[in-house]
């Protein structure tokens, strides 16, 4: 079995390090992303809409047809940040992103990056994490085949451009904390696999903590 991507983020770490697991694996024939900037890569599979609206697609639906998965890699940290604004570029952002998919794709698998402590009662007293939790229900709704990816550390990939600085200055703790903690710990390449197993094979649950994804990525590929 093949698929058809579509990913979010590829201009940042996490969407990156999905976009690279993509091209690599035989089982994506094609993968679509849809960026504000240009990517600024190309391979055989690629294909790419710059697009600076995420709140309206209308404009590309077009585009959206046919898809198999969305890989949603696509987020901001809440620090500095209001809970109303927050609210809007994470929440509101990603829903009104969704929407039109779920409309041209019924039962396409879309994968959306959380983070480890994303609170699904809605109702705690981290303000990101109630808001992830908002967008992660509401996503449970729109999507028979929704998977909610909750890492925490992870490593890059080697290749990897789009690294933040605290990225770098940290990378050396990985090893260690693998070690020590690894329900805590993942690969970028972790990640990217196991998103490609839920989206040819299923998850087996809606939402995968660390050891979920670990674990869903050394699934034997089909």
């Amino acid at each position: 079995m093949t698929i058809s991507v579509l990913i979010t983020g590829a201009t940042g770490m996490v969407g990156e390090g999905v976009l690279l697991e993509c091209l690599a694996d035989p089982r994506v024939a094609r993968v679509l992303v849809i960026n504000r900037r240009p990517l600024g890569r190309t391979h055989p599979k690629l294909s790419e809409i710059v697009h600076a609206d995420f709140h309206d697609l209308s404009t590309i639906e077009h585009a959206l047809a046919g898809l198999d998965a969305c890989f949603f890699c696509l987020g901001v940290s809440s620090i500095g940040m209001s809970e109303h604004a927050y609210r809007q570029v994470t929440h509101d952002l990603t829903v009104d992103f969704a929407r039109p998919l779920a409309r041209l794709n019924p039962e396409m698998s879309f994968c959306y990056v959380t983070g480890a402590g994303t609170d699904s009662t809605e109702h705690g007293q981290v303000m990101w994490a109630r808001i992830k939790g908002a967008t992660e229900n509401e996503l449970l709704r729109l999507f028979r085949r929704a998977v909610m990816f909750r890492p925490a550390m992870m490593r890059a990939t080697a290749g990897q451009k789009n690294l933040k600085v605290w990225y770098r200055a940290l990378a050396w703790i990985y090893p260690i904390g693998r070690a020590l903690a690894p329900g805590s710990f993942c690969t970028l390449q972790e990640v990217g696999r196991a998103m490609i197993n839920a989206a040819t094979a299923g998850a087996p649950r809606h939402v995968l903590e660390v050891p979920d994804i670990v674990d869903l990525a050394g699934m034997r590929a089909s």
